[in-house]
Parts: structure tokens; sequence; C-alpha cells
């Protein structure tokens, strides 16, 4: 059985920080691309960040560079994603999802999704 499971996160002030982790099982995990979305109240899901199989390239939404850093752990299958700088615009439910091939940015490219956690940020 495919499972993606979201950890991480929670409650944070503005400027602060949270560690999200998927970890994932029932696959080839490193064959698979992995991307974080997010989805807040009242707004299309997004694309956040996402990693290659073999972690070689990364691609992150610019309303995060320089802000949030995705990286995989192979041998762990899971893959964390560092957010710094938190603002309350990143309140959302994240999720981890995973594909064969590439790195997309549009959601429908993906195969497999955790359940989210939820992230919020207080003002």
């Amino acid at each position: 059985e495919v499972q993606l499971v979201e950890s991480g996160g929670g409650l944070v002030q503005a400027g602060g920080s949270l560690r999200l982790s998927c970890a994932a099982s029932g696959f080839t995990f490193a064959d698979y691309a992995i991307g974080w979305f997010r989805h807040a109240p009242g707004k299309e899901r997004e694309f956040v960040a996402g990693i290659n199989w073999g972690g070689g390239r990364t691609d992150y939404a610019d309303s995060v560079k320089g802000r949030f850093a995705i990286s995989r752990d192979d041998a762990q299958n899971t893959v964390t994603l560092q957010m710094n700088s938190l603002n309350p615009e990143d309140a959302a439910v994240y999720y981890c999802a995973a594909k064969s091939g590439a790195i997309v940015t549009w959601d429908t490219g993906y195969d497999y999704w955790g359940q989210g956690t939820q992230v919020t940020v207080s003002s």
C-alpha cells in the first residue's frame, strides 16, 4: 500500500520556522520526484517546492524562494521542507505528493498524495 505521511505542522509566530517531513512507503521512493503543495481556504492548491529523484534538481514557487528549502533522504524514504521567515500568507494545509519522472508544478501530475499537515502562522 502506498503511503505518504506528513508531519511537523503547527502554530508559529510570523518570522518563525517550521520543518515539515514526508515519510513514504509502498513504492520505490528513490525513483520518484516529490512535491510539496499547499491549500489555503478560498484559494487554489498551489505548488510550493519539489525535488527530483536523486535530489539533483529542485524547484520552488517564487513566493517561497530564499525562505524554504527542500531535501530528501532516500535511505530513510523521507523528504523535508524547511520553512523559514514564515508569514501569515504561508498558512495552509501542506501536502506532499509523489510522481514518477521529473518535477512538475501542477498537482494533476502527481500520482500519490499524503493527508496533509496544517501550518498556522500568527501575526
